[in-house]
């Protein structure tokens, strides 16, 4: 390993995304059934003020591909819908995406934590392996995804969700640092 090593960071510089403002962004995009098993990344500032926002119907669900199928179900007679889990999830999950999402070409919306990604890296350096390999197996599948670390990485959700749709393909959210809970 060449180069020098920067200085991580410190907890007082790094930005979050606010959750207040994903939520906001998730309205806009006209989306108001969302499925979801509860994810440490996500739960405190997304996850948990969804479920008792009175504009969203949150399903529960016990397995991540029981969502893709429900979500694809939903995109059948106009309905959005926003699948939310875990990067574990997520690759258990794969090949429902890829039958539902690619083969039948329906609009799987999806945000995913990704568990154990340090908020001072970008996902492709993280130490931990589950994390490092989400971009590259997405890339591989040909599945569109963003990444939302950063406070205006929120600003393209609305376009993203509708570009999903239109086009009717899967879009995957990264969610590589835990929504402030505002």
């Amino acid at each position: 390993m060449g180069g020098s090593l920067q200085p991580a960071a410190s907890a007082r510089d790094i930005a979050f995304p606010s959750g207040a403002g994903i939520i906001a962004c998730i309205k806009q995009s006209d989306i108001r059934e969302i499925v979801a098993l509860p994810d440490i990344v996500t739960s405190d500032g997304l996850l948990w003020p969804i479920s008792k926002d009175p504009d969203f119907r949150l399903t529960r669900i016990c397995k991540e591909d029981e969502g893709v199928s429900i979500c694809g179900a939903m995109s059948y007679n106009g309905t959005r819908a926003l699948l939310m889990m875990q990067q574990t999830g997520l690759m258990d999950s794969l090949n429902a995406i890829r039958a539902i999402g690619m083969d039948y070409e329906l609009p799987i919306v999806m945000m995913v934590g990704l568990q154990g990604k340090e908020p001072d890296v970008q996902p492709d350096q993280s130490a931990s392996y589950g994390v490092r390999i989400i971009q590259p197996v997405l890339d591989a599948m040909e599945i569109s995804h963003s990444l939302i670390e950063e406070p205006e990485d929120i600003d393209h959700i609305p376009q993203a969700v509708d570009a999903a749709y239109n086009a009717s393909c899967p879009h995957v959210f990264l969610i590589g640092r835990s929504p402030e809970a505002t």
